[in-house]
């Protein structure tokens, strides 16, 4: 006769939540910018950190209206000779061996970029897909690696077309392989250059820049940044992340900096309050590394899965 022993289901949901939960810590959730400074590291090392889950690169930020598309990654190579090939080696070890997602940043604060037309958008997706995404065109800035997708950093020209631009990349997505969109919009909503597009429910992620704005976060009006939050949190994309400068000193951010603790001590506790919550954006790596501040917040910034976790149903394991 055979005997059926039943595992107790509280055992079994205990040893899951161990092993589930140790793995999803050690988990990184952080996004940053990268490219823009030769004393930031090499991208292999910035990807081999376990501080990020994605590395935007910044950026692309000469294309549109009939221009030329130019890859300006100043601190570490010239792409106008050919001499960002080397990085494909860096870019495939992040993704193999360190799991991290590696896109390119169009835009920026500086540089020369606009859509003239709808025309237009889609011939600047065209370069991009076959430049920076696939592996079929021989003109490859990066050499023989493939990004992961792309992201919007639009803060000036035109605010058209934008949308257009998202609906011919994403159109690039097979069932084999994603094309991920991001953005990076401005913590005030609507977003003035990006509203449009993020609009369209194509983006993965949104980075909202909470710096250099009104709405950004202050211990004196922190209602302010929690209705903007709020805004965030109710739009279509699926994961939105609490954009930060790295250091008081950087260059991008004027007003905005948080210290660690106030991150961990006052900010996180009302951003994870929201099942959208992804974790961070840091601009940007170099002052990430001179100030040191994803390794005081990196146990801290990922979302809460605790309570997920604890809804699981658990089969009982039966033995015969």
């Amino acid at each position: 006769m055979a005997v059926r022993s039943q595992a107790s289901p509280l055992v079994l949901a205990a040893c899951l939540l161990l092993a589930l939960t140790g793995r999803l810590r050690a988990e990184p959730c952080g996004a940053v910018y990268w490219g823009q400074n030769a004393y930031e590291g090499s991208l292999r090392e910035t990807c081999a950190t376990g501080y990020y889950k994605y590395v935007l690169l910044s950026s692309l930020n000469r294309f549109g209206h009939g221009r030329i598309p130019q890859l300006n990654l100043a601190g570490h190579c010239d792409s106008t000779n050919g001499g960002c090939t080397f990085l494909s080696s860096d870019i495939i070890s992040c993704q193999q061996d360190y799991n991290v997602k590696v896109m390119l940043s169009l835009g920026g604060p500086y540089g020369n970029y606009r859509l003239a037309s709808r025309k237009d958008a889609r011939n600047v997706a065209y370069h991009v897909w076959n430049s920076y995404l696939s592996y079929s065109s021989t003109d490859r800035p990066l050499g023989n690696s493939a990004l992961d997708g792309i992201d919007f950093d639009i803060e000036r020209g035109s605010t058209d077309y934008w949308d257009d631009l998202a609906r011919f990349l994403s159109a690039y997505s097979t069932p084999d392989r994603k094309v991920y969109l991001s953005a990076a919009p401005q913590c005030s909503m609507p977003d003035y250059y990006l509203q449009a597009a993020i609009d369209t429910g194509l983006f993965d992620y949104v980075w909202v820049q909470f710096y250099n704005n009104y709405c950004e976060y202050s211990p004196d009006d922190v209602g302010t940044f929690v209705q903007a939050w709020n805004q965030w949190t109710s739009t279509s994309v699926s994961k939105v992340f609490l954009g930060l400068p790295a250091s008081p000193e950087a260059a991008a951010a004027g007003s905005g900096f948080v210290t660690p603790d106030e991150l961990i001590d006052s900010i996180l506790p009302i951003v994870k309050g929201s099942e959208k919550h992804g974790g961070i954006m840091l601009w940007s790596r170099y002052h990430d590394v001179i100030y040191g501040f994803s390794p005081q917040v990196k146990n801290h910034v990922c979302p809460d899965r605790m309570a997920s976790l604890l809804s699981m149903r658990v089969r009982p394991f039966m033995k015969v």
